[in-house]
C-alpha cells in the first residue's frame, strides 16, 4: 500500500539529435502531460467524479499563461489553483487548458498551457505528478538541451522524479 516513486537518471544529457540515445525525460514529460490532458477532458465532459479534486501549481511567468493582471501581479511566479466546487468552461486542447474559476465572488478565466504545469495533485486518491525541470526557451517546455554532450563542464539534467510521497495523506 506503499506510494511509488520513479526516477530517472542519466549519466549525460540527452539530446535529440543523438540517435544512439532514447529522449526518456523528454518522453516521460509527454507521457504526464498526456495524461493531465486526458483526465482534463473526462472532467471537461463528465464533470468530477466523486471526491476527485485536483491542485494545479503552474508557472506565471510561462509563455501562453493568460490570467487576469491582478492575479499575476499577486503570484509573478507561480500560482496553485484548486479545481473542485465551482469551475466553469473547462475546456482542453493539445496546448492547455482554459477554465474560469471563483476568486472572491469574482468569476476570472485562466489559460494554462501543459507546459507551465509544476504540480498536478488529485488528493482524494493519493495521486500526484511534479515536473522537476521546467525549460522556458524550448517550445515544447523541455529542458534547454546542451550544445556539446561531450563536454565535461555542461551542465548535466538533474535526474526526472515522479515521487507521490510529498502529496501523501497524513491522516
Amino acid at each position: 500500500t506503499g506510494v511509488q516513486t520513479c526516477a530517472l537518471r542519466s549519466a549525460r544529457p540527452m539530446t535529440s539529435e543523438d540517435p544512439d540515445t532514447i529522449a526518456y525525460g523528454r518522453l516521460m514529460h509527454r507521457a504526464m502531460r498526456g495524461l493531465i490532458q486526458t483526465v482534463l477532458t473526462d472532467v471537461a465532459e463528465r464533470g468530477l467524479p466523486g471526491e476527485h479534486h485536483f491542485f494545479v501549481t503552474f508557472d506565471t511567468r510561462a509563455e501562453g499563461v493568460d490570467i487576469a493582471p491582478w492575479l499575476h501581479d499577486r503570484y509573478p511566479e507561480e500560482m496553485t489553483i484548486v479545481i473542485q466546487n465551482w469551475f466553469d468552461g473547462l475546456s482542453v486542447d493539445d496546448d492547455g487548458f482554459s477554465i474560469t474559476l471563483n476568486f472572491g465572488d469574482s468569476p476570472e478565466p485562466l489559460r494554462i498551457p501543459f507546459n507551465a504545469i509544476q504540480t498536478f495533485v488529485d488528493p482524494s486518491v493519493e495521486f500526484g505528478l511534479r515536473f522537476e525541470t521546467q525549460g522556458h526557451d524550448d517550445p515544447d517546455g523541455e529542458p534547454p538541451e546542451d550544445d556539446d554532450p561531450e563536454d565535461e563542464d555542461a551542465p548535466h539534467h538533474d535526474a526526472e522524479v515522479v515521487s507521490l510521497d510529498t502529496f501523501r495523506k497524513t491522516h
